[in-house]
């Protein structure tokens, strides 16, 4: 039996409280610490961090999430947990036995630039330098956006930045790369939002230059037809995360500046008031078998409220889409009765597609996805 424990239950606080920008409000702070205990119940759940799964982007943004939690709080079982899971993949040598053939598959990168930080353990470089030396060779589209994977001839899809470009700055600041990173990063970003990009304050879910994939409607743009909602999720946080580390006067911070600003619009206009949280296609609330999703909404959230903290946009009703959408992850997250915390109605893991597709996407409880954007919003917005 599951007994509800959410912001709506305590006062709007976890934590330390939370302070959102613009408000001057800061809320009662339960004592429960919400990202130690997805922390510590996903580690109940896989005590040998093996049995998360290979190499993948879902084991990499919840491990990313984990460390941010390390970061606070200092938990040296935090860092075991995660360099156990690392280290099934990273040979005496620092060799990866990995190609790298998608974007995907270089997102766990940012936990070896972590570890070698940690550590000083030089396989951490290693194999960090096997995932940069595949950039030189990564095809691209005309205009310089990198493929989502090798096998999709020039597509783009939004869920693609977040998986590489965020590790290539790191990279290139942590180890003197960093003109490269700077121009490669920037330039991916603007040429996946230029075609991505819709009126409505929105990213369609796919490019594809070529026009002939599957799914695209054969229209002029190339893109794909729906606004899949954790597609744009990803493109939002790899902005965040990009802003923090570009240097002030670099010439595309104003674009990707203004690409948030679009995306904030669109994050207003299509944010379900009774719930705070926003659909899994986003601009169909209406649509028969639509429902909220909550790993994107903890996307959203984050991207309002650090947007907002750095003040790129600003407004009141900004500031409350923030707290709605605080309140509404909060609301899908649970206690049961051994004490171990859920986070419900998570998307799978979804390709591009067509509308059913999309509405009749699996509903998961503590899927990877939902736990890790849970973690990197709560850490921002509670702490």
């Amino acid at each position: 039996m599951i007994r509800r424990r959410t912001v709506l239950a305590s006062a709007l606080g976890i934590g330390g409280g939370l302070l959102l920008p613009g408000t001057g409000v800061a809320h009662a702070a339960a004592r429960t610490d919400w990202s130690r205990a997805v922390v510590d119940s996903t580690v109940a759940r896989y005590p040998d961090p093996a049995s998360l799964g290979g190499w993948g982007y879902t084991r990499g943004l919840f491990l990313l999430g984990a460390y941010r939690v390390y970061q606070r709080v200092g938990e040296p079982s935090y860092l075991a947990y995660i360099k156990r899971w690392v280290d099934n993949f990273v040979d005496a040598d620092g060799h990866m036995s990995r190609t790298f053939d998608n974007l995907d598959a270089m997102q766990s990168g940012n936990l070896l630039l972590m570890l070698h930080r940690e550590t000083g353990d030089a396989r951490y470089r290693t194999a960090a330098d096997q995932i940069r030396a595949r950039f030189a060779d990564y095809p691209r589209t005309a205009d310089g956006g990198m493929w989502h994977a090798t096998g999709k001839t020039n597509e783009l899809w939004g869920d693609g930045v977040f998986m590489a470009q965020p590790f290539l700055l790191r990279y290139g600041i942590a180890y003197g790369d960093k003109s490269y990173a700077y121009d490669e990063v920037t330039r991916n970003l603007a040429v996946y939002f230029r075609h991505l990009k819709a009126s409505n304050g929105l990213i369609y879910h796919a490019y594809d230059a070529d026009g002939d994939a599957p799914w695209n409607p054969d229209d002029a743009t190339g893109t794909s037809a729906h606004f899949w909602a954790r597609a744009i999720g990803w493109t939002a946080m790899t902005h965040i995360e990009v802003l923090e580390m570009l240097p002030a006067r670099h010439p595309r911070r104003a674009e990707l500046i203004a690409n948030v600003r679009h995306l904030a619009k669109g994050f207003l206009r299509y944010q379900d008031r009774a719930t705070g949280r926003w659909f899994q296609v986003v601009d169909k609330p209406g649509e028969p078998g639509n429902w909220t999703e909550t790993s994107a909404s903890s996307m959203y959230t984050l991207m309002l409220h650090a947007a907002l903290d750095h003040g790129w946009i600003r407004g009141g009703d900004y500031a409350a889409a923030a707290r709605r959408g605080y309140r509404g992850v909060l609301d899908k997250v649970t206690v049961d009765a051994d004490g171990l915390t859920s986070i419900a109605d998570i998307s799978e893991g979804t390709n591009v597609g067509d509308l059913a597709y999309y509405l009749g996407r699996k509903r998961n409880t503590n899927d990877l996805h939902g736990l890790g954007a849970f973690l990197l919003m709560n850490e921002r917005l509670a702490y």
